[in-house]
């Protein structure tokens, strides 16, 4: 249910094409609500047949032509609506720690070299925050809105704090780990 709400929070941005969107998820929402290509333009088909969207009259129509969309009042008010909409916390899936305790029974035999490529992982995408952090959010930018996406911004920079340290402790125990399993 949060894939239109994610198209409509980027169109009250910045009013786009399906494309645009696409390459703006790859930028920024995509870090914490992924969407193909494919279905963001579904998506805005459903938006635009609700209401909740239109597409913008072109300046020269002419076949092919990228179409543009803005948010209208309906879907500002649904976006409203679920903002404020209470939403139970979801359960977190993780194949990794998922493996770690099948390792538990089985041994963890082949875990270290995975481990390794997660917290290399983590490490740049750590790295990749940290340098939008610095260049969208320079100190004085107190805005209400950058505030909240700064917010967001310093939740995928915990969460990437979080399993890089979480790694190297995993890693570290593994050795003594490998003894007692198997």
């Amino acid at each position: 249910m949060s894939l239109p709400h994610a198209i409509l929070t980027a169109l009250l941005e910045k009013p786009s094409s399906g494309l645009d969107l696409t390459r703006r998820f790859d930028r920024s929402i995509g870090y914490f609500w992924s969407a193909t290509h494919q279905q963001i333009y579904r998506e805005l088909g459903k938006l635009e047949a609700a209401g909740h969207i239109r597409a913008l009259p072109a300046e020269q129509p002419a076949r092919g032509q990228k179409k543009s969309y803005e948010v209208l009042p309906a879907g500002r008010a649904e976006l409203r609506r679920w903002t404020a909409a209470a939403q139970d916390p979801r359960p977190h899936r993780d194949a990794l720690l998922l493996r770690l305790r099948a390792a538990a029974v089985v041994g963890t035999a082949g875990l270290e070299a995975d481990l390794r490529r997660h917290l290399d992982l983590h490490r740049l995408q750590l790295a990749e925050y940290q340098q939008i952090e610095k260049r969208d959010f320079p100190p004085g930018n107190d805005s209400a809105q950058a505030r909240l996406q700064h917010l967001v911004l310093r939740a995928g920079i915990e969460l990437e704090t979080f399993w890089t340290q979480w790694l190297t402790e995993a890693l570290a125990e593994l050795p003594v780990l490998e003894e007692g399993v198997g």
